[in-house]
């Protein structure tokens, strides 16, 4: 396989691939607000207002701009109470027409421990600090392990393999957009202050799991104790105080904001919105791939990254809606 680079062990990055053919633009495609339809899935009220962001516990990553705790407000907004699933998202593509940008580039990162002996046979690259990303030919949100796999038994599972553009397009569709960083920490931490997760400062409160992420040995070994190997349902594992599922593990979610590390400098202390510009978009929630030891970012503080054209096996979305 040909080694590439990543920036982040998290989730892989087009931005170090050596593909470099444009994408056909989606203009001429049918991108339609749904304000008119019924809402595809299930919102929950959040009444806003201000609450503690961010984090400085000991188990913090300070380079992320996980810090300082800072004073937020946030006015009322919707929220989706699970991510998007393959059922919502096929209804979107039906509907509009709509090529992702996993289908255009005719590839997408899975990673290797899910792929096919058969398509293994195939594979010509990987991420070379994270060798555990595999460049897939045919792998897309329909094919999420290749050509020879599909949505059977999981079009309640979070669509993955979706990039940001993607995202951002089906939120247009649905009448909805994509949540502010803030907006998604508020919501996340259910009214809770200035805990690890969603539910409390335990990750396996009376040894029960509440969330899918990876147990054992990193990369090697997933004992599965939680149940699940890749993306478990979008309604799994006990909701939060808001009744949100699954916003620590399962799949990394999408936010509306550049990313920039010293997030706390900018747009202030009302609705922040974060940088300007920048190069990539926030992610948030951690995924079935994160493990203590080398990505502990299931913590409701916790930040990432990708390229808005970037997309992955481990990467899906929800949306809001303006109250």
């Amino acid at each position: 396989m040909k080694n590439q680079t990543t920036n982040s062990c998290c989730a892989a990055s087009r931005s170090h691939t050596t593909v470099t053919e444009k994408l056909k633009s989606n203009s001429n495609q049918k991108i339609i607000s749904s304000l008119q339809q019924n809402e595809l899935g299930k919102m929950v009220y959040i009444s806003g207002g201000k609450f503690l962001m961010g984090t400085t516990e000991k188990e913090s990553f300070p380079e992320d701009g996980e810090g300082p705790i800072r004073n937020i407000k946030v006015n009322p907004f919707y929220f989706d109470t699970h991510a998007v699933t393959n059922e919502a998202f096929k209804q979107f593509i039906d509907d509009t027409g709509y090529l992702t940008e996993a289908e255009q580039y005719g590839w997408s990162f899975v990673f290797f421990q899910q792929v096919s002996p058969e398509t293994a046979k195939k594979v010509k690259q990987s991420v070379s600090q994270t060798h555990w990303w595999w460049v897939v030919e045919g792998a897309s949100w329909r094919n999420p392990e290749g050509p020879d796999s599909d949505l059977g038994g999981r079009m309640d599972h979070p669509v993955i393999h979706v990039s940001w553009n993607d995202a951002n397009a089906y939120c247009k569709w649905a009448g909805k957009r994509l949540p502010t960083e803030a907006e998604w920490e508020f919501a996340a931490r259910g009214g809770l202050v200035q805990k690890t997760y969603p539910w409390g400062d335990e990750l396996t409160p009376v040894g029960e799991h509440q969330c899918n992420i990876w147990q054992g040995s990193f990369p090697k070994k997933n004992t599965m104790e939680d149940g699940y190997l890749g993306t478990a349902p979008a309604i799994s594992f006990p909701p939060n105080t808001f009744g949100l599922y699954n916003v620590s593990g399962n799949v990394w979610e999408w936010c509306s904001d550049w990313f920039a590390s010293n997030i706390h400098k900018r747009g202030g202390k009302e609705n922040p919105k974060g940088a300007d510009n920048g190069t990539s978009k926030v992610m948030r929630g951690g995924s079935y791939l994160c493990h203590h030891s080398y990505c502990n970012r299931y913590r409701v503080a916790a930040r990432s990254a990708n390229t808005p054209d970037s997309s992955t096996g481990n990467i899906g979305f929800r949306c809001v809606k303006d109250a």
